[in-house]
């Protein structure tokens, strides 16, 4: 059985000022395309049955300068949709909804995006995640994706609820790798960098 590799895309000028991006397809700022560069290393010399981006541009250009080949756009691997919240900080919600959290409270629909609950994310991670179980029991697979979509995988592959991916905090530019020990999923690392 393979180990699980979760990279999160490089820094974007919204993930740099603290606005949920979801569907707005940013590229990477060049301090996120040295983040992406830097992964190589963490990636080298592994070979993977199974590589898997999200379609937006932000984590297809990491995968490519990862050094990742042959990585195919998986759409359950996009971002949250953020709805009316797209674009928006959390201090700039809380000013109109004190205390809000996006795990609890969820996102209205927005103009352009209808939004989506934690359980949906899950239900999509739970796709990937089959999608690419048979791959696993050849070998390494690497998911190259957004940050709150990789937690919400993370907490679904370890048989947690989706609102539980708030226990795992994920930096721009960072890989983790999910493993198993006894037969049970485990982190067995969490936001490496080199």
């Amino acid at each position: 059985m393979g180990d699980l590799l979760l990279a999160r895309h490089g820094e974007t000028e919204w993930s740099r000022t603290g606005r949920h991006t979801g569907r707005t397809d940013l590229p990477l700022t060049p301090r996120g395309e040295a983040q992406a560069g830097s992964l190589a290393p963490l990636l080298a010399g592994r070979s993977f049955g199974l590589v898997l981006t999200s379609p937006l541009v932000r984590a297809r250009r990491t995968a490519e300068l990862a050094g990742l080949t042959g990585a195919v756009p998986e759409p359950g691997l996009r971002e949250w949709d953020y709805g009316g919240y797209e674009g928006i900080t959390t201090a700039d919600i809380r000013r109109t909804r004190p205390g809000w959290d996006l795990w609890t409270d969820g996102v209205p629909p927005g103009r352009e995006f209808p939004g989506e609950s934690a359980e949906q994310v899950g239900e999509r991670a739970d796709r990937v995640l089959s999608r690419l179980a048979g791959a696993l029991d050849e070998g390494d697979v690497v998911l190259v994706a957004h940050g709150h979509l990789l937690r919400v995988l993370t907490a679904r592959r370890l048989g947690l609820p989706p609102a539980d991916g708030r226990l795992f905090r994920l930096d721009t530019g960072s890989l983790c790798r999910l493993s198993l020990e006894h037969g049970s999923p485990v982190v067995a690392e969490w936001n490496t960098r080199p």
